[in-house]
Order: C-alpha cells, then sequence, then structure tokens
C-alpha cells in the first residue's frame, strides 16, 4: 500500500473536490475493501444531494484541498475583474479547457471561466453549452466564496455578480 501523506482534515471541515466542488467532512469511518482496511474521508455534497467516500492516503494525491484562503478569494475577484480572454479556437476545444479548469478545483482557473463566459445584457445570447459551463463554473466559484466568507451561496453570488457588473460599466 502507498504511503502517502495522510491530510490534516477532520469531521466539520469544508473540503474542495476538483470534480465537485466544496464538500463537508461528514465523518472518517472504517471499511474493508477486498479484505484490506481502508480509512475513507466521507464527505457531503448537500446541494447535490451526493455523498463521496475518498481514502484518506489518496485525498492529497486526488486534489482534494482545504477551502482557499481570503487571499486567494481576493484574487480571484480580481481575475473576475479583467478582460476577457477568448482564444480564436474552435469552440469545442475552448469548451474542453473551460471543462479542465472547472474540474482543477483551482479557483482562480474557475473565475477565469467565469470571466470569459460571462455576457453582458448588450451582448449576443450564450449558445446553451456555453451557459452550461458558465453555470457550472459560477456555482463553484460562489460555493467556494461562500464557505470562505461564512455567508450563503445567495450573498456570494450578489458578491460575483456585482463584480462582473462593475467590468461590464468599466
Amino acid at each position: 500500500m502507498s504511503k502517502a501523506k495522510k491530510p490534516e482534515f477532520s469531521p466539520n471541515d469544508f473540503v474542495v473536490y476538483p470534480a465537485h466542488g466544496v464538500g463537508k467532512i461528514v465523518s472518517i469511518e472504517e471499511q474493508e475493501v477486498v479484505g484490506v482496511p481502508l480509512e475513507l474521508f466521507v464527505i457531503s455534497f448537500e446541494k447535490d444531494k451526493m455523498t463521496l467516500r475518498v481514502p484518506t492516503n489518496k485525498a492529497t494525491e486526488v486534489g482534494m484541498r482545504g477551502l482557499s484562503s481570503p487571499d486567494v478569494v481576493a484574487h480571484a475577484m480580481k481575475t473576475l475583474k479583467g478582460k476577457a480572454k477568448v482564444k480564436r479556437a474552435m469552440w469545442s476545444r475552448r469548451a474542453q479547457e473551460y471543462e479542465q479548469k472547472i474540474n482543477s478545483g483551482d479557483l482562480i482557473a474557475i473565475a477565469e471561466v467565469v470571466r470569459d463566459l460571462h455576457r453582458a445584457d448588450d451582448q449576443r445570447e450564450q449558445s446553451y453549452s456555453e451557459r452550461q459551463l458558465y453555470e457550472a463554473a459560477l456555482d463553484r466559484l460562489t460555493r467556494e466564496v461562500a464557505a470562505v466568507e461564512g455567508t450563503d451561496e445567495v450573498e456570494a453570488q450578489k458578491q460575483v455578480g456585482d463584480v462582473l457588473v462593475s467590468r461590464a460599466a468599466a
């Protein structure tokens, strides 16, 4: 068995799992899998009504991390204020890159996706797939901002929206 360093997470800690966003560790339990005892983090993703079990010795390897620091959140908000950087590649290629950024779990990369896909009222409407990616990134961003700042998602979404609107007005 691999001797990966065990992350320092405890029950009731909020964590970020790259493919699912912010979740809360409900417990740490022992299970026997194929005759091998395994210690698992039980993570609840309330909004998705999902529970995930991650082996404690693999948590870091799969990219699970604690919440971002307030400094990282401030940097993400600053990123939102920047000018959208839309590459001239085919949509399928860009969509793939956006999907990778969203699933990276990196708050700054997620903020870049929100910034690049955000449409002001006077711009052309988004395609269905653009809107899906935008909403997924916005959801991940607001959930982590809410968890870091100890507010609810509605307040965090308003805060992100205000930054995006101020960018459009500038």
